[in-house]
């Protein structure tokens, strides 16, 4: 198998929604309680650009997953930290995808000038801390009752790499 990634472009926003639903319905990758429509993508899909880019992971021209770096803050003094999420496919995940799409947005950081990346999991999410911790992120933290999904309180884990 061969997963090819790059950049996404705006026609690939609704197999992004897909992925990003089954996130949601998985309630395993965001506390995002409420499934997400074509609206809210595209602005989504707008606010990004060539320093904080989407891009997609694809088998046999399919999208299989997707991944995005975006600001960790908005002030200059955090410029060089970058925030990212990944999204696979039920059907695909741990088969590679996620590794494909964190190699490609390490490689973008690094060529733009990121120092370091930070990502929040779940602790329920071994998964997603397995990938994580294999591609060199280390746990830096646990903010506790971060928020609610479905009524319940949940920890959030915050992890980094140090790029450079």
């Amino acid at each position: 198998m061969n997963v090819d990634v790059r950049i996404a472009t705006r026609e690939d926003i609704m197999a992004i929604l897909s992925i990003y639903n089954q996130g949601i319905e998985d309630r395993i990758a965001t506390l995002e309680p409420d499934l997400k429509d074509m609206s809210y993508m595209e602005s989504w899909f707008s606010q990004h650009n060539s320093r904080y880019p989407v891009f997609v992971a694809t088998v046999d021209s399919n999208i299989v997953g997707w991944a995005d770096l975006h600001p960790y803050s908005h002030r200059c003094a955090y410029a060089g930290v970058g925030e990212l999420s990944v999204y696979v496919e039920r059907s695909w995940r741990r088969k590679g995808v996620g590794q494909a799409l964190l190699l490609r947005l390490e490689g973008h950081a690094v060529a733009h000038g990121f120092h370091k990346l930070v990502l929040a999991t779940f602790p329920f999410n071994q998964a997603g801390q397995g990938l994580y911790r294999k591609k060199g992120f280390r746990e830096v933290g646990i903010f506790r009752r971060h928020g609610k999904l479905d009524g319940q309180w949940v920890d959030v884990i915050w992890m980094e790499k140090l790029l450079v």
